[in-house]
């Protein structure tokens, strides 16, 4: 993995007056697995022991047109090993993006050490939307900073995976508390923003009453003169970060009183590694840098020396926050550099942490809500009780429910409220996987913001209608959404298709679920009727339409002409009304034997979700065998038939063999239920779509 990272212009890189972002951003680079292969970019005159892998940027050019921060990036831009980087990462200067763009290859981050409503770059509400819009991912410094970028934001932003939050860090040396001096600390400039009139204040009292204490204050400041002096109160002036660090190692009060909101918070974070009993004003993001210090709420020198007092005086106060500083302490480099190292290889590998772990999921397809639970043993259903029995966490849209109960002169087909909906619970539950069920009315152009603001977030499809030629609709239904699917599965065979092998496409089995297929018709001793057989032309209408043709209805009043001995079980031919919920079963339960019929020509592997239903419920099934489905089911688990003549002799033979009949009536569910379970296909769609490895073989494979 190539690397380059580009610091902020003027950015001292040096080891002598380094900023927050440069001791960052060394600290962690310096710890990372990519070290060897991450480059930093800069302009500095304090050229004094740069690292190996800083390159310093000269200025090309003078242009009164062009800013020098821009003749800056458009030299960085052109670096060969820049062009070829995999990854480019952007601190702390938003206004860079625009040009950093026209690199096209490597995946961009931008990181935040600043509140962003205070950049330039990310002021406005449509600099921001930008940022999200083009940059691969954006990471803050702390909670704070990334709420102040979320301000005024759409609520469908929140939880986009492309905003990450990554603390700084820094050392964890091995402090003993008991060589610890009566020392007290302020780090930062020595400005009001920074609180230092107030700790000039509360300090001076401090030390006038307790003689055996002393103040160390590191910083500068040329635009204010905040002047306090005592032969006790020491200006050390800007110091190095290692010098720094050496103070604070003998420190036992270190204060951190900012009125500002800091982004986060370096002094109060080091003082805490080092075992420092730490105070911090409730200020942006310094309550995130520890979770062991005494808060500021008023920011004024009385309370602040009500604090200080109250510290000096309490030893035992003092020692307890010394100890837990450091034994909570966990941002080290090594911890934080890991944090990054996995975000880059992630955003590279396109991949999730969800390899190993429950899922959270996001169904979409039309649970039939609306039909008052005619079809409660759908397809979808089925496929939802699998999700759960393997312990994911499921949520579910019914999509043709939304659409119909929304439908208005201005949303005609209801699909704008249904959109909307799926982008605002996505907002608020942040699936690891979705997965669409013949969900036509959702649209592309949410796919794809799904696909540019969640790029963790995978998506399948699942299709159960035949395709094939005189099946064009059914497969361009198909088709439309595959370039913006990970993975597809319908039940015809992928490779009668003829569909690109760009696109994984699985063939998956109608499944067969425990809660729904609950019958063991071959125990019925007394069935009624000798072979059963029920279609529909849809949920709503049932029957078919006048005018309207359907060559099973010619091939059944064929089968009843050559078998008038036969007691035939019909719904949903003519003027036959379907059956739906109970009342299939209780139908299905009163006969011998039953015929897999499905509408068209036989298609490699095809069948509507009736086998499940049938074969499922332990009744003995005729399938025409030019659909191959006896690649997956034995002669005594299912009966095939070759022809007309040939179904007509099967169905006489096992009318009146009742004991074979019901064996293998008995052997064909026992194999649907070990092969084709509800469970087995969810968990096929979750693997493919995931690229979970399972040492699982799945039959149809």
């Amino acid at each position: 993995m190539r690397i380059s990272i580009l610091l902020p212009y003027k950015e001292n890189f040096s080891s002598e007056y380094a900023g927050a972002v440069s001791i960052f951003i060394n600290d962690t680079v310096l710890k990372s697995r990519y070290k060897k292969t991450t480059y930093v970019y800069g302009n500095t005159d304090f050229k004094k022991d740069l690292p190996s892998n800083y390159i310093n940027l000269s200025l090309n050019k003078k242009s009164l047109m062009e800013s020098s921060s821009n003749l800056y990036v458009d030299n960085f831009i052109t670096k060969k090993n820049v062009i070829n980087s995999n990854i480019i990462e952007i601190h702390n200067r938003p206004n860079y993006i625009k040009k950093i763009l026209k690199l096209k290859k490597p995946k961009k981050i931008l990181y935040f050490h600043n509140n962003p409503l205070e950049m330039n770059g990310s002021k406005s509400i449509q600099q921001r939307l930008f940022l999200i819009e083009n940059l691969d991912q954006i990471t803050f410094n702390s909670e704070w900073t990334k709420r102040q970028f979320m301000l005024n934001l759409p609520k469908i932003y929140t939880k986009i995976d492309k905003l990450s939050v990554v603390y700084q860090s820094t050392v964890k040396p091995k402090i003993d508390l008991k060589k610890k001096q009566n020392i007290i600390t302020f780090i930062g400039k020595l400005n009001s923003a920074k609180g230092y009139d107030v700790f000039g204040k509360a300090s001076i009292k401090i030390l006038n009453e307790f003689p055996n204490w002393k103040v160390e204050v590191i910083g500068d400041e040329s635009r204010e003169k905040i002047i306090f002096y005592h032969d006790r109160f020491n200006l050390n002036g800007f110091q190095s970060h290692k010098n720094v660090l050496k103070i604070l190692k003998k420190t036992s009060i270190s204060v951190v009183c900012s009125r500002w909101n800091e982004p986060f918070g370096r002094t109060s974070l080091e003082s805490s590694s080092h075992g420092c009993a730490t105070i911090i004003s409730d200020k942006g993001g310094l309550p995130e840098t520890t979770s062991d210090a005494l808060i500021l709420k008023q920011i004024d020198s009385r309370n602040l020396y009500d604090l200080i007092k109250k510290l000096i005086i309490d030893k035992k106060l003092r020692n307890n926050l010394q100890k837990n500083s450091i034994k909570n302490f966990y941002l080290t480099n090594i911890f934080v550099s890991k944090q990054i190292d996995t975000i880059r290889y992630k955003l590279l590998n396109n991949l999730t942490n969800n390899q190993n772990k429950k899922l959270k999921i996001l169904h979409i397809t039309n649970f039939n809500e609306r039909h008052n639970g005619r079809l409660f043993y759908n397809t979808g259903r089925r496929i939802n009780n699998g999700l759960v029995r393997s312990n994911h966490s499921v949520l579910t849209i019914s999509d043709r429910d939304i659409v119909s109960y929304h439908r208005s002169i201005k949303d005609f087909d209801g699909s704008k409220k249904l959109n909307s909906k799926i982008i605002e619970t996505i907002g608020s539950y942040v699936p690891d996987l979705i997965i669409l069920g013949h969900a036509d009315l959702v649209k592309l152009s949410t796919l794809k913001f799904i696909k540019k603001h969640y790029p963790a977030i995978k998506i399948a499809q699942w299709f159960l209608d035949k395709m094939n030629e005189s099946w064009r609709k059914n497969k361009k239904r198909f088709l439309d959404k595959i370039d913006l699917m990970d993975c597809s599965f319908c039940t015809t065979s992928p490779d009668v298709l003829s569909i690109s092998k760009k696109h994984k496409i699985y063939y998956m089995p109608n499944p067969a679920d425990s809660s729904f297929e609950t019958l063991k018709c071959y125990e019925n001793k007394h069935p009624i009727h000798d072979l059963f057989f029920a279609m529909s032309h849809g949920v709503h209408r049932g029957i078919l339409k006048k005018g309207k043709f359907d060559e099973r209805c010619l091939i059944i009043d064929q089968l009843i002409i050559k078998n008038p001995n036969i007691k035939f079980n019909l719904h949903g031919l003519g003027d036959m009304q379907p059956l739906w919920s109970d009342d299939f079963k209780l139908s299905l339960n009163k006969s011998k034997m039953a015929l897999n019929l499905s509408q068209g020509k036989p298609t490699k592997y095809y069948s509507s979700d009736r086998i499940a239903q049938l074969i499922g419920n332990g009744i003995l099934t005729f399938i025409d065998e030019k659909t191959k489905l006896n690649k997956f089911f034995l002669k005594d688990e299912v009966v095939f038939y070759k022809s007309m003549d040939d179904l007509s002799k099967k169905i006489n033979f096992y009318k009146i063999n009742h004991k074979l009949r019901n064996k293998i009536a008995k052997k064909g569910q026992n194999k649907y239920f070990k092969y084709f379970n509800s469970t087995l296909v969810s968990e096929f769609i979750v693997n493919k779509t995931m690229n979970i490895k399972s040492k699982k073989k799945y039959l149809w494979e």
